[in-house]
């Protein structure tokens, strides 16, 4: 399984919005700090906002903000959130058209495998991606003052 590269922004974002705490963070502001596309960040904010991670502030003193503390978010929960498609292979979707399916096993096995990637993920949460003695270092690398 590959994440894709929306969720990964994602979880920038949100390790991103944690290390600012109480401060709010603009889109053009995490934008910079990663180097990555303005646009494609306002969508991933946006459906980040309306799954109930962050919240958004308009106007001239606007910005984001985590809707949550980063120990109640879970690192799996995000991915499932954030992923639109979990199917490893073929036979996992509705239009599966694989010849072998009514005899292999190999779903079986897949979908094992991506139970035991969501639970190693489940195991940690945002917070625990950020431990507080690597906080001033991704702070100076993310140039967040």
């Amino acid at each position: 399984m590959r994440i894709t590269t929306y969720t990964d922004y994602s979880i920038r974002v949100l390790m991103f919005l944690a290390l600012k705490g109480d401060r709010q963070s603009t889109i053009q502001e995490i934008s910079e700090s990663y180097d990555i596309s303005r646009n494609h960040l306002m969508k991933v904010v946006q459906q980040l906002g309306r799954k109930g991670y962050l919240a958004a502030t308009r106007g001239k003193n606007g910005g984001l903000l985590l809707k949550r503390p980063p120990e109640s978010i879970r690192v799996g929960a995000l991915v499932r959130d954030m992923e639109n498609d979990l199917a490893l292979t073929e036979c996992f979707g509705s239009s599966n058209r694989c010849t072998i399916t009514p005899a292999c096993c190999l779903r079986g096995v897949f979908a094992e495998a991506l139970a035991a990637f969501f639970e190693a993920l489940d195991a940690y949460t945002l917070a625990d991606i950020l431990p507080a003695e690597r906080q001033p270092e991704l702070a100076d690398i993310l140039h967040i003052n």
